[in-house]
């Protein structure tokens, strides 16, 4: 063993926080500050605002962050796929000893890419149905409320109120944003949701209207109008939307997904409402139409109502045929009413006759009379009725006798009888067919069983669980398996064992031939040898 000790070295020595720093600055020193050109990989957003990246081309990736405040300035919006021009300066990491870039400037590698990032993203948004013609609502006509996104401070806002107030005076509320940078796209998106959430309850009244604007600028400028966030939030707005982002020649993914596009923030304002004066000019110039039409609609009714009147005959001509009848009835009502009240009379006069004294006297004798007769042969009459009632019983109590009754109890005991034998034989005959149909159904029975097949030479093989095996895949190794022949005979066997009577019944005690009773274990066992 060598004790001797380890030689000291002339390389100076060094703790791992000092080597990491003196990393750090040599990192910095030679790379104050550089553009790196690459494709962005991974882009996360933590809740910190910052923003944690990758740069990275075919054989590298160079890690970077861009910190919150810088990417609020951003006009490009960090996505995966995207190829930049980063600007910023190299620093290590000592945490994780890894070095990084820290980006405080990006911009696109050429219009091309931006380009070619814009119509991908606005074929996957056509292909999701956001730019569909039938999602267009239509605009009011005359808003009373119109709601603008924009920024507060810019000549964009100040157009749209000069334009209008010419035009027609609206109620207009404005919800400030900012419309370039990191964080623009995110804030007209909110805007727009926020219009929407309004339901008049807190004082403030909901838009009928909304108007998306921005003035010109290059693509990087205009960019925040083409996040999807931007594009999804105006598509589904419930309120009709008019895009009035950049010039004429300018377009976003914006214009597609609103619901009308305006070339310019001013003709936004043209397109919102209409013009006050050309409507009181139609106004005025529909109610003289109105008037118009009216006299001459009354013109047209007197004249045709003077036709007519010249064409009806004099009154007195019209009333003079139904005065006439009224007369003729009125003589006619006056000569009926006199004949109605003689005849009236005459019978009144008949039927005072009728009631003289005289006559109810008459009347009254005549029915005591009756009477008496009536009276007179009311005894006779009731000992008839009473003798005829009497030989109607007499002869109802013959057939009621001991000799009748027995006579019909009789025959029907026999008449009974009669029918228990007709029940008997009609049993007996179906007790027969049924018995037939059992043995014929038994017989098939017995022939489909597969006892016969063990009756022509077969055996049945079983598992413990006294399933029939159909192959040979089923056997386990070591498994407890029963055998059964024919007459029920069975064996008890194991899997690369000897065979052994089964407890569930022993074989029959004839035995087979001398030669097939050696040969039988021998074969059992094959069986399951492997």
């Amino acid at each position: 063993m060598n004790d001797s000790p380890t030689p000291h070295s002339n390389v100076a020595e060094f703790s791992v926080s000092e080597l990491s720093g003196a990393i750090k600055r040599t990192m910095e020193d030679t790379y104050g500050r550089v553009r790196v050109r690459g494709e962005l990989g991974r882009v996360s957003r933590p809740a910190s605002g910052h923003i944690y990246l990758d740069l990275k081309d075919d054989r590298s990736v160079i890690a970077a962050v861009i910190w919150k405040g810088a990417a609020a300035k951003m006009a490009v919006r960090p996505e995966e796929g995207l190829e930049v021009i980063a600007t910023g300066k190299i620093t290590t990491f000592p945490g994780q000893s890894k070095y990084q870039l820290i980006i405080d400037n990006m911009e696109p590698a050429g219009e091309g890419a931006l380009m070619a990032l814009l119509a991908a993203r606005k074929r996957q948004l056509e292909s999701e149905g956001l730019f569909d013609p039938a999602r267009k609502q239509l605009l009011p006509y005359m808003p009373r409320v119109i709601g603008v996104v924009t920024s507060p401070t810019g000549a964009v806002i100040r157009d749209i109120l000069h334009r209008l107030s010419d035009r027609f005076p609206s109620h207009v509320l404005v919800w400030p944003v900012r419309v370039q940078g990191e964080s623009s796209a995110q804030e007209v998106a909110d805007a727009v949701r926020g219009f929407n959430a309004i339901d008049g309850t807190l004082g403030i009244p909901r838009p009928d209207l909304l108007i998306v604007a921005r003035g010109g600028g290059s693509l990087e400028d205009l960019w925040g109008f083409n996040e999807e966030v931007v594009v999804r939030a105006v598509a589904d707005s419930d309120i009709p939307i008019i895009s009035a982002v950049g010039h004429e020649t300018d377009t976003t993914l914006v214009d597609f997904a609103a619901d009308v596009r305006a070339p310019t923030p001013t003709g936004a304002a043209e397109i919102a409402v209409p013009v006050q004066a050309e409507l009181a000019a139609q106004m005025a110039q529909l109610a003289a139409r109105l008037r118009a039409g009216l006299s001459r609609s009354t013109d047209r009714k007197k004249e045709r109502l003077a036709g007519l009147a010249r064409a009806l005959p004099h009154p007195d001509g019209l009333l003079a045929l139904p005065r006439q009848r009224l007369d003729g009835q009125q003589i006619r009502l006056g000569a009926a009413l006199d004949r109605f009240t003689t005849q009236k009379r005459s019978r009144l006069i008949t039927a005072e006759a009728k009631l003289s004294p005289a006559r109810l006297i008459q009347r009254f004798e005549n029915v005591r009379s009756n009477l008496d007769r009536l009276s007179r042969g009311l005894p006779s009459a009731l000992s008839r009725n009473i003798q005829t009632h009497r030989r109607e019983l007499e002869f109802r109590a013959q057939r009621l006798s001991p000799q009748t009754i027995n006579r019909n109890v009789k025959a029907g005991r026999e008449q009974l009888e009669a029918l228990e034998r007709r029940n008997d034989l009609a049993v007996e005959r179906l007790i027969g067919n049924r018995n037939d149909k059992t043995r014929q159904v038994s017989k098939l029975l017995d022939s489909y069983s597969y006892q016969r097949v063990l009756d022509r030479g077969f055996a049945l093989v079983m598992d413990e669980n006294a399933k029939p095996l159909r192959s040979s895949k089923g056997i386990v190794k070591g498994a407890g398996l029963t055998i059964q022949f024919a007459g029920d005979d069975r064996l008890a066997a194991i899997a690369n064992g000897d065979a052994v009577p089964s407890s569930s019944k022993q074989p029959t005690a004839k035995p087979p031939k001398e030669k097939q009773a050696k040969s039988a274990p021998a074969a059992q066992t094959s069986l399951f040898d492997e």
